[in-house]
Parts: structure tokens; C-alpha cells; sequence
């Protein structure tokens, strides 16, 4: 390690170029990257609501689907704009009165159900098919026009319009999301450290590791827009710390006399055998997120996982060389630490440590209740803000016509007309359905077969297929949609047992259904992950249980909070929070317990062991667990958008909850089971003073 030390203090120059060369393929790639803003396209593609999705893109050509309300305008002026509508590029049809019947017929004709179902005063309702997906970037444009011909009298609402508003939200807001998470982790340097300049360095350093990351992701196709906005502000938070180590190693180096260049050297490779060593926890603790069916978990494990990876690179390579190059300036702007080292703390939390072991015990009991009991929502539109052009026509939408959800209904082209007639009338009678169209279901009570028009025939059935629109009154997410949705799915497979009920709330119910298989599976494997690593650190069979319990601690009490304050987290919180919490931040408990076991192992007695282990560890697990709190609360506080604000928030006060639970459970544990953990791991049987003992005796 000496030997690659050298290696990168000699080349410190060509390293720090070809870093900085190295950003223009990445900037590249960080421009060209798909951001996709669809949760429930995360699904896995075997599930009946995924594969009905797919049959009516491919074999209808109709992905995206929104309810247009146009208010106050003339039944003329109404179908000039229908006409407008279907001119946009990647709109397949757009279904209105005129396309069941001539204006010159009074809409009076049809069954008052429909009539009711479609006009509300003078507010009138149309159906738009896109021929792209939900999310697709076509989609999104499409839309954009829609609402550019319509102006204020119309209302686009549904997932389309929703995902739209949200991606226009997320490219005004991210840039800032880097800069607050920027400059409150620079403050937080400029307090801990004794440099103003370092803090710069660090951060240039990082945000090169950064833009590497983000520009790789280009092989990834498209991440999702959360992974996009969550990556620069959580590399920064987890890497943070180790070019803290590098610094604090560099200055010990310096002190005993040696050159710069050694002492870089030296320290470089301490860093390497200590940071490699702590951020395979924190990768691996990504990585457990790929283990989820929701493939979001996949797609955020992945990009973070490399983002710890090239956080080390930077590490080890650009900031020694950043580190040389600005020594002199270095120099000049050196200032004594506004924080003063806090002397003692070692020895109080150890003398006391009786205490805070009953505060582990009265804690737990608490904290497991409200993490068993948070709520949890999985409706997006629930929390975004109220101005935003889709929630406005989602409103609206519930208000005029008492609609909250359109599900579509894939029926076999070979069931019936008969029986689909049936089956119509079974699916009305579901609690909340508000009308159900289909064209079986126009034929004969709407309309005489032969007045169907040809375009509504070929909107609502092929070869293969038929095509049911159903009008639900019940929220999306919600227990009693869910329940709808089953419904009508068992109706439909009396019919037809191949029938697939598609559409956003279909797709949500499915959502909650695998994501709560996800909580379990992802927590299983970061645990045990975890643990095996720690375990193979330290040979150790009890420590492992130990660190584990006191982060595991901290999880609970953090994510058991939400329950106390009548807060409800996004679901994607409920999943990965507990993961990165432990993977980031039981680094602090191996960083004090392998102080623990070196003193122990010196010599040392549990409690002198104890007591200088904490008392060596605090500042360094201070101002790592204040960089995370830094580079995350400020955008906990900034965004509008919920699923980015609650989970920034919890991952900052998981990093003050795990700083504390270190600081003040960890020295109590290994106080109280001191004993076990010497019998249960290896070389800590007896330590330096009793093998001296023994061999005096002999």
C-alpha cells in the first residue's frame, strides 16, 4: 500500500488532469441519461396489471390515457378543439360526444347514465389515448401541447399530466438541492476542520467522484427521478467522511516528522486499508436494495452502490493530489477548530454506563411500536403542491363528477357480446363505479349497432381484444379502490379468466402488495449482509449482534417517530431508510469498537478500554454523522416534493439518532457484555497483561 501511496503522491499532477478530463465523457453521459418520473413502472413485468399494459400499447396502440375537462365553451368551439387535440403529435384518439353521435343530435338521446357521466353544467368530459407509454418522454411533450392549445378553460388530469408536472418540478428544484446540501456540509467543515480552504477541496474532490457517478449511469439507459435527485446529496453525505480520515491521517503523519510527500503517502495508504474496509458496510447496504421486486430498489442500490466506489477512488487519488498542489494556500488559511474537543465524555458515559444501558431497554419498547405502526402512503398526487396544473385538474375532476380513478378493462375479443353485456351490468354494481363504456355496452342501450362509429370501434376493440373504460369514485391508494379493483377483477375472470384490469390504481394496489413484501426482504438481507461482515472483521459471533442492535436501535426510534407526530411517510421511505441508515452509519460502532479491541486486546481494562475508545471515536463520529445531517436536512426543508423531502429528512435524523445511539448505547453494551465478547471472538481470550502474567508464572 506504501508502494501505491508513492505511486499517487508522484503522480499527483497527471492524476489531478486526467480526473478533471475525465469529467467531459461524464457531463456527457449526465446529459444523455433517461430520467424516468413513473413509479409504477417499477413493477416487475409478470404481473397481470404490467402485461394488460402492455397488450394495450402493443395491440391497441394506446399507452397513456387523461381526462380532459373543458369548461364554458360551445359544443362547436368544444369539437374544433377535440380536432386541435388529435393533431398532436402521439395522441391516438380523443373520445368525446361527437364521437358517439353528430352534433346536431341532441346529446338528450343517450342514457341519461352517460350523459350524467360526461357533462356536468357547463363542464364536459374527454377521453385521450396517447400511443406512447404513461411516462414516455413523447407522453410528457404530448401533453405540454395539450395544455398550450387549451388554455385556461381546460384541465388535463391522470398520471400522464401528473408525471409531467412532477418532471418540471424536479429540473427547477435539483440544482438547488446540490447547492444547499453544498454549502451547509461546507459550514459544517469550516467548523470542525482547521482549514477554510479544506472544506473546498473536499467538495471538489467529492463532486468530481459525483459527476463520474452520474455520468456512468448513461450504460444504466434511464434511472428514476428519484435516484437522480436522492445520488449527488447522499454520495456527498456517505463519502464525506472518508476524506476526513485522509486529512486527520495526513496531519498524525506530519507530526511524527516526516516530509509531506511520505506523509501523504503514509497516510493514503492507511486511508485505503481503513476507508475500503468501511464502505463495503455501506455499499453492501445498497446493494440489498437490488434484492427488491419493485426494481426502483435496483436502480437506486446500483447507482449509490457505485457512488460509494467512486467516493473511495476520489478519495485515495484526486484529493491527495488537490491536497499537495494547494499546500501553501492550505497553510494560510489554517484557523483553530471552532469546536472544542469534548474532553471527558469517555469516561462519564463509562462510569454511567448502567444508565444508558436502561435507556437501551426503555428506548426499545417505544421505538418498535411506532416503527410497527407509521403510516404509510402510496398515493404521489397526495402530497405534491395544490398549484400544480394535475393536482388542480384532479380536483376539479372529483368535484364535478365525483371521479377519482379511470380503469381500463382487456376483455377477449371471443367472450360474447352477450356476455359481455352481462358482465357490464355486474361491473356497475360494484361499490363506486360511476359508469363503465365499452362498446358492447353502447350497442343496443346507447346506440343502434349500426350508428356506432367506425373510430369508436376501432378505440375500444380489435382483433383480439375489447376495451372497457370503468369510472371509479374512490381515491386511488386508498383501501376502498382496493378493494373495487378486486372486485372487478374477479367479475371480469367469471367472463374471462385471461381478463386484466390495468390503469393507476390497479398498478398502485399491486404496488402495495409487493412493496410490503420488499420491506421484509430488504431488511432481512442488509442485516444479514451486514452482520457476516462484520462478523469476518472481527472474528467475532457476539459483536456483529451488538453493533447491529445498537444501529438497528437508531432505525427504529427514527422511522418510529413518523407515528408519534401523525405523520405518514411515502412507502419507498418505509423500504429503504432502515437500509442506508445501517449500511452509512455503523461505521461510527466498527470505528469505536475496533478501538475497543485494540485497547483490550493492549492491555487494557473493559472499562479503560471503554472509556478511551469513546473518547478517541466521538469527534471523528461527530462530524461524519453532522456532514450526512448537513447534506440532507437542508433539502429535507427545501423540496416541495414529499417522496424527496420526508426521506432527506429521515436520513438526516437517522445520522444524529445513530451518532447518539453510538456515542452513549454502544460504550454501555460493551461494558455489559464485555465478557461474552471476549470468550466468542477470536484472539480476545486473554490480552497483552495476562499473557505477560502468564509467562512470569511460567
Amino acid at each position: 500500500m506504501i508502494k501505491l501511496g508513492k505511486g499517487i503522491v508522484k503522480c499527483r499532477v497527471p492524476i489531478l488532469v486526467i480526473g478533471i478530463l475525465l469529467l467531459i465523457p461524464a457531463l456527457f453521459g449526465m446529459l444523455n441519461t433517461r430520467i424516468n418520473y413513473d413509479m409504477l413502472d417499477y413493477l416487475p413485468e409478470d404481473i397481470d396489471t404490467v402485461k394488460g399494459q402492455n397488450i394495450l400499447l402493443d395491440d391497441f396502440g394506446k399507452g397513456a390515457f387523461s381526462m380532459i375537462m373543458v369548461e364554458g365553451m360551445e359544443p362547436k368551439d368544444a369539437a374544433a378543439l377535440k380536432a386541435k387535440f388529435e393533431q398532436v403529435e402521439h395522441v391516438d384518439t380523443v373520445l368525446w360526444y361527437d364521437s358517439l353521435l353528430d352534433l346536431s343530435i341532441p346529446p338528450e338521446i343517450l342514457p341519461e347514465k352517460f350523459y350524467n357521466a360526461f357533462n356536468s353544467g357547463d363542464t364536459t368530459l374527454m377521453a385521450v389515448f396517447f400511443d406512447t407509454s404513461t411516462s414516455a418522454d413523447e407522453t410528457m411533450d404530448a401533453v405540454a401541447s395539450i395544455r398550450s392549445l387549451a388554455g385556461k378553460q381546460c384541465f388535463v388530469s391522470g398520471m400522464s399530466a401528473l408525471v409531467t408536472d412532477l418532471r418540471d418540478l424536479c429540473e427547477r428544484e435539483e440544482p438547488i438541492y446540490v447547492l444547499i446540501a453544498v454549502a451547509l456540509s461546507c459550514l459544517v467543515m469550516m467548523v470542525f476542520m482547521d482549514s477554510f480552504l479544506l472544506p473546498f477541496l473536499f467538495l471538489a474532490s467529492i463532486g468530481m467522484a459525483i459527476v463520474w457517478n452520474l455520468g456512468s449511469n448513461f450504460f444504466l439507459g434511464e434511472i428514476s427521478y428519484i435516484t437522480k435527485a436522492l445520488a449527488s446529496v447522499l454520495q456527498l453525505a456517505v463519502t464525506m467522511d472518508y476524506s476526513i480520515f485522509l486529512w486527520h491521517s495526513y496531519q498524525e503523519q506530519q507530526q511524527t516528522g516526516t516530509g509531506k510527500k511520505d506523509a501523504m503517502a503514509k497516510a493514503i495508504a492507511a486511508t485505503i486499508t481503513s476507508v475500503v474496509g468501511s464502505s463495503i458496510t455501506t455499499v453492501a447496504g445498497f446493494l440489498a436494495l437490488c434484492f427488491m421486486s419493485f426494481t426502483l430498489g435496483l436502480d437506486l442500490g446500483i447507482v449509490m452502490a457505485k457512488g460509494v466506489v467512486f467516493g473511495v477512488i476520489a478519495c485515495i487519488t484526486i484529493l491527495p493530489s488537490m491536497i499537495l498542489v494547494f499546500d501553501r494556500a492550505l497553510e494560510k488559511t489554517r484557523h483553530r477548530a471552532v469546536l472544542p474537543e469534548p474532553k471527558g465524555i469517555g469516561a462519564f458515559i463509562t462510569k454511567h454506563y448502567r444508565v444508558f444501558a436502561v435507556l437501551f431497554v426503555a428506548a426499545l419498547i417505544p421505538a418498535v411500536f411506532g416503527y410497527t405502526h407509521t403510516k404509510v402512503y402510496y398515493n404521489l398526487d397526495e402530497t405534491l403542491p395544490k398549484t400544480l396544473p394535475s393536482i388542480v385538474a384532479n380536483d376539479k375532476l372529483n368535484a364535478e363528477f365525483d371521479m377519482n380513478a379511470t380503469h381500463m378493462l382487456l376483455v377477449d375479443g371471443d367472450v360474447s357480446p352477450k356476455d359481455v353485456r352481462h358482465m357490464t351490468e355486474e361491473l356497475e354494481k360494484v361499490d363506486g363505479v360511476k359508469w363503465v363504456l365499452g362498446l358492447n355496452a353502447l350497442k343496443g342501450t346507447a346506440l343502434p349497432g349500426e350508428m356506432v362509429p367506425a373510430e369508436l370501434t376501432e378505440t375500444l376493440e380489435d382483433e383480439n381484444w375489447q376495451l372497457l373504460l370503468i369510472g371509479s369514485g374512490y381515491k386511488v391508494a386508498s383501501d376502498e379502490v382496493n378493494a373495487q379493483c378486486d372486485t372487478l377483477s374477479a367479475v371480469s375472470k367469471k367472463y374471462d379468466p385471461g381478463a386484466m384490469l390495468v390503469g393507476e390504481a390497479p398498478c398502485t394496489r399491486d404496488l402495495i402488495r409487493i412493496t410490503d413484501h420488499d420491506f421484509s426482504t430488504v431488511s432481512i438481507v442488509s442485516i444479514g449482509v451486514i452482520f457476516l461482515i462484520i462478523l469476518l472483521v472481527f472474528k467475532s459471533l457476539t459483536l456483529p449482534v451488538v453493533l447491529v442492535a445498537v444501529i438497528e436501535l437508531a432505525i427504529f426510534i427514527n422511522m418510529g417517530i413518523p407515528y408519534y407526530t401523525d405523520t405518514a411517510i411515502p412507502f419507498i421511505a418505509s423500504i429503504v431508510i432502515g437500509t442506508i441508515q445501517l449500511g452509512a452509519t455503523v461505521d461510527y460502532a466498527i470505528l469505536m469498537t475496533t478501538r475497543y479491541k485494540s485497547e483490550r486486546l493492549g492491555g487494557a481494562d473493559k472499562a479503560q478500554a471503554v472509556s478511551v475508545a469513546c473518547q478517541t471515536s466521538v469527534k471523528s463520529i461527530m462530524v461524519s454523522a453532522l456532514s450526512f445531517f448537513a447534506a440532507t436536512f437542508g433539502v429535507g426543508l427545501y423540496s416541495n416534493i414529499d417522496m424527496i423531502s420526508s426521506l432527506c429528512t429521515l436520513m438526516a435524523r437517522g445520522a444524529l439518532i445513530s451518532m447518539a445511539s453510538v456515542i452513549f448505547i454502544l460504550p454501555s453494551m460493551l461494558m455489559v457484555f464485555d465478557a461474552l465478547i471476549r470468550r466468542t471472538t477470536w484472539g480476545m481470550k486473554t490480552n497483552k497483561a495476562e499473557k505477560e502474567q502468564e509467562a512470569s508464572q511460567a
